[in-house]
């Protein structure tokens, strides 16, 4: 039987396992702990996604702490009709949906979307319904366990805490991996190589990827804030759906702003970006708070001769970082309006109490780029109009959050690249954004990789 190597159990490497398994000889290697390892020892509300609480890395992948939105859709958290038809694509997103059901995500409905279309559309807004299933941050580590405990029945190992170093090519073709665990140094042979490493791995994966001398594009970026309204603004709308997905273009700049990511009754958390700080949101089915929370993020996209997203993304939030002493900031949108630093005193006296406290008060258009400031507050005005109470003087503002997006490796069909039987998957390789499409990029490879077994 022919051995694999899949680097990263996320989303896409899980899928990709159980794609080959009882197919091929599969070994998983992770960087970080298993799911339940993975936990932070603080408070949710003071969380912090660091190389202490092990949430970016681990099986599951960043998204395994997350609060687990499957949004069932293939132009959410990317665009699967980029790589197969869309029929195929909700072929494949029926898939993971199925497995995520098996393993213990619940049963959920969707209300009509009709009302809140209308409201969107007379606003000048897009408004996406869209099959969604709502997991809950307490509840994901459940799922995600029980798919590796599938996984290691099926005959599936798994190496965890294990770094992978380089990958091994001769003659154009991959041969396997060099592995790093306590300092000690060791070459795992393998027929194929899947490399699979999540967003958080990117950056990994992007030096292997240019020492193999494999052809990238840089993507997109998404920066913005976390807006955090009473969850009683936000209820008639995420009745409909749990994580509404509005599109906007701003008038000054013709921007594109998008919400991402709404956690109902959610916490704020703080989030990392290397060794920066940003924010992110959480929701759970068990713990609820007075808030509801989401992003709300500019489409930047640079051209020659800078293209660099992601050195510009993280300019911002090491800019971001400094200002905020070590903490995101927080800000009362009334203060951005009238261009003046919030304070405890003024956030105190606001009827939203912020979920997450470890954070500056100041003004974070000291921080954010005027053109993406201006866009927030232009969005924020054009959303009020549907979400009546969205963009009052109390809502409050966190910065940065940034969605960074892998340079996408080019690839061939299945995504395998130049190199024979080396393929890459997932947010990591800029080819999905989100656990849903990120594990159907698991099928597809794996698939393509079963045809030549």
């Amino acid at each position: 039987m022919k051995r694999v190597i899949i680097v990263g159990a996320g989303p896409a490497g899980l899928f990709a396992a159980l794609t080959l398994m009882s197919k091929a000889n599969v070994l998983v290697l992770e960087k970080g702990k298993e799911i339940y390892e993975r936990r932070c020892p603080a408070d949710v509300t003071e969380c912090i996604h660091c190389k202490i609480c092990d949430v970016i890395h681990g099986v599951g992948g960043a998204g395994g702490m997350s609060d687990g939105k499957l949004n069932l859709h293939p132009k959410i958290g990317g665009d699967l009709t980029e790589f197969v038809s869309e029929k195929r694509a909700y072929e494949l997103i029926d898939r993971v949906d199925k497995v995520f059901i098996e393993h213990g995500a619940p049963e959920m409905d969707n209300a009509s979307p009709e009302d809140l279309l209308r409201r969107a559309a007379a606003a000048g807004i897009e408004f996406l319904p869209i099959k969604q299933r709502h997991i809950g941050s307490d509840r994901l580590p459940v799922v995600i366990d029980s798919i590796k405990r599938y996984l290691e029945k099926g005959g599936v190992k798994f190496r965890l805490q294990t770094e992978v170093a380089d990958i091994l090519i001769s003659d154009g073709k991959v041969g396997g991996v060099v592995i790093k665990k306590d300092k000690k140094v060791e070459r795992a042979k393998s027929d194929y190589v899947v490399l699979a490493p999540g967003r958080a791995g990117s950056s990994w994966l992007s030096a292997i990827i240019k020492k193999c001398g494999i052809a990238v594009q840089h993507m997109p970026i998404d920066v913005g804030v976390r807006v955090e309204v009473p969850a009683v603004v936000y209820e008639d709308v995420v009745s409909i759906n749990w994580d509404p997905k509005f599109r906007m273009m701003t008038p000054t700049y013709d921007d594109s702003v998008r919400t991402f990511c709404t956690s109902p009754h959610g916490f704020v958390v703080r989030d990392t970006y290397d060794d920066m700080v940003g924010v992110n949101g959480h929701s759970m089915i068990d713990r609820l708070s007075n808030n509801t929370n989401f992003a709300f993020l500019v489409r930047v996209r640079l051209t020659e001769p800078v293209e660099d997203t992601t050195a510009y993304g993280h300019s911002i939030a090491r800019l971001a970082t400094t200002i905020g002493g070590g903490k995101p900031l927080l800000q009362r949108l009334g203060d951005l309006r009238q261009g003046r630093r919030s304070t405890w005193r003024r956030i105190e006296r606001s009827y939203v109490k912020p979920t997450l406290k470890a954070v500056t008060p100041g003004d974070i258009s000291t921080a954010l780029p005027h053109r993406i400031v201006t866009d927030i507050l232009e969005g924020l005005h054009m959303l009020d109009q549907v979400v009546p109470g969205v963009a009052s003087d109390s809502t409050l503002l966190y910065a940065p959050e940034i969605k960074f997006s892998a340079m996408r490796v080019i690839t061939k069909d299945g995504f395998e690249t130049s190199v024979d039987g080396l393929y890459t998957i997932g947010d990591g390789a800029g080819v999905s954004r989100d656990m849903v499409n990120a594990a159907a990029t698991g099928i597809i490879a794996a698939e393509h990789l079963m045809d030549r077994l």
